[in-house]
């Protein structure tokens, strides 16, 4: 708390469960109203850019073709891809085909073929504002099991969204999404997570997939997050490519999915940004 800031009724609230041990959220992950609006206008050029990938994808494109979709809607509409040189990084999505997890690199090689299910993976910055979404998207007709596992990844974000409550517990997400997942016979990794977003790519807090309820930080409204549950049709282990020290791969080599949105916590639950 700042010094010679008065209390405001929501820092009484927040300080109550501070002094009961709880993990809680410093005041500048509280977003403004008008920092919130912000990450909201960054959203809409986000989702235009994965509808356009939508309309797009097909058998037989590259996933650079995907990339360079991707950067031309996002620049042509004043944004920059938040991904393009980050750390390194050298590509504006991140293009996460069967058994890749994330963080798969676009490239000319990569070529789509029936029955591959691929992630895109899209964050944009606007005006200094970063919105963060991912979709997955499924190449012509492919086998029941990999059906199944993008519709169940879907569901553990929806599942994962209805469980966080204002008050409620970042772990509370993340139990009703490994709970999910197990039910239908596939695991969730445990090696990256979520995170808080919206004047940083990464901010606090983790938001992990797995967990106990009523761990982890306290969820208060005007905090702004993403889930984005990677779901595994073997084990949750993963690896990561030394070549080029991105691009995640199931350690059994099985398909993965993964679904994500960025959400601001309201008095009345989650309210997505991005879509």
């Amino acid at each position: 708390m700042p010094k010679g800031m008065e209390l405001t009724e929501l820092d009484k609230k927040v300080l109550y469960y501070q002094d009961r041990g709880h993990l809680v959220p410093s005041r500048e992950l509280i977003k403004t109203p008008e920092q919130i609006e912000g990450i909201r206008r960054s959203g809409i050029i986000n989702t235009g850019v994965l509808d356009l990938v939508e309309r797009e994808i097909h058998a037989g494109m590259s996933t650079l073709e995907i990339d360079k979709l991707v950067y031309e809607y996002t620049k042509d509409h004043g944004g920059i891809p938040a991904t393009l040189g980050y750390e390194g990084f050298p590509k504006s999505c991140c293009t996460s085909i069967n058994e890749v997890v994330c963080h798969g690199i676009p490239n000319e090689f990569d070529i789509l073929e029936e029955g591959d299910i691929i992630n895109v993976d899209c964050t944009t910055i606007l005006d200094g504002y970063y919105a963060d979404a991912s979709r997955m998207f499924t190449i012509g007709k492919t086998t029941p099991q990999k059906e199944k596992l993008v519709r169940v990844a879907k569901e553990c974000l929806e599942i994962g969204m209805e469980a966080a409550k204002p008050f409620g517990f970042v772990g509370d997400i993340g139990h009703t999404i490994e709970k999910h997942a197990k039910k239908n016979g596939f695991s969730v990794v445990r090696d990256l997570c979520g995170h808080g977003v919206g004047i940083e790519f990464h901010e606090e807090p983790d938001v992990e997939h797995f967990g106990k309820k009523g761990t982890g930080m306290l969820l208060v409204p005007g905090m702004v997050f993403t889930i984005e549950p990677m779901i595994n049709m073997g084990t949750w282990e993963v690896f990561i490519d030394e070549e080029d020290g991105w691009t995640v791969v199931t350690e059994d080599e099985q398909p993965s999915a993964q679904w994500e949105h960025t959400f601001v916590m309201t008095d009345n639950g989650l309210e997505i940004l991005t879509h």
